[in-house]
């Protein structure tokens, strides 16, 4: 099973997006149409990167846009940037998401005692390549961390790239401690900061920040999985969502591809972007 992208608008605007084919050329959405496994039986995941490691624009599956498209996200008027708080640059991973996963927000989760954040379930790829926007990946779930973001509960699945050359030698969060000393404190250290810059304050964890194991870890996305399944049989409320896709047969959601087309002939064609300012280079520095 293979995928490609087709971007339209123009990059580093707010009319840009990332539209996903599957191999037959059909456009589909990487939230519903993508499965979400590779190998269900090994509990190998699809995985769709957003942002790869290293860049600033945060880059989203537009969960309320026909078919999903990447695009960036957008506070107070402009493109969002995350920005670099010292000692990192952008996103110190692969970022993205597992399809065909949905933290509901009308459940409140038993660990954590908070609601879904109404996206797909996120995770961080910590293989050393630094993969491309809109690349779907395989990987093997490692662990979890359980963010409280704004009072929602937000995990973020620690993964690595199945085709990393070392993907052999992770199979539980503590070889990520182990065989790469210093990543996972970075990772809390990261999330806990990154809004700041922002004015707003430190976020929280649950677990104390501690990572949950890869059984854990597994049992959430799989959790998350069945949330989907409500919402793309409307069994669920699906509030500002867009549920188009073209490959759930029972879903009332379903399109022809005929319509998925339109959708994004709909969106401009693509073209020369704008320059990004400087400013997302600079550094951020506080006291903790």
């Amino acid at each position: 099973m293979s995928f490609s992208i087709e971007e339209r608008g123009r990059p580093n605007t707010q009319d840009y997006r990332v539209f996903f084919k599957n191999s037959d050329g059909k456009y589909i959405s990487p939230f519903h149409d993508v499965p979400i496994y590779a190998n269900e039986a090994e509990n190998i995941f699809h995985a769709i990167v957003e942002v790869p490691r290293w860049t600033n624009a945060k880059m989203e599956i537009a969960t309320g846009d026909p078919l999903n498209p990447l695009k960036q996200d957008v506070k107070k008027g402009n493109l969002r940037y995350v920005a670099n708080v010292f000692p990192h640059k952008g996103y110190i991973w692969n970022y993205g998401a597992i399809p065909q996963t949905w933290e509901d927000p009308h459940h409140k989760d038993s660990d954590t005692g908070c609601c879904g954040d109404n996206d797909p379930i996120d995770i961080c790829d910590i293989g050393n390549k630094v993969c491309s926007r809109g690349e779907i990946i395989k990987v093997k779930v490692l662990g979890t961390l359980a963010l409280i973001d704004e009072g929602e509960t937000d995990w973020k699945v620690i993964v690595i790239n199945t085709e990393d050359p070392e993907a052999g030698d992770f199979n539980d969060i503590n070889d990520v401690r182990r065989l790469k000393p210093g990543y996972l404190e970075a990772t809390v250290d990261w999330f806990r900061r990154y809004k700041v810059p922002d004015g707003k304050p430190e976020n929280q964890f649950a677990f104390n920040g501690d990572f949950k194991d890869r059984d854990f870890a597994i049992q959430t996305v799989k959790s998350t999985h069945e949330f989907w399944k409500a919402l793309i049989t409307k069994k669920s409320d699906a509030g500002g969502l867009n549920c188009m896709n073209t490959s759930v047969s029972h879903s009332p959601f379903c399109c022809s591809a005929a319509e998925a087309e339109a959708v994004v002939k709909s969106v401009c064609d693509f073209g020369s972007g704008e320059t990004i300012s400087n400013s997302v280079d600079k550094w951020f520095y506080y006291d903790k």
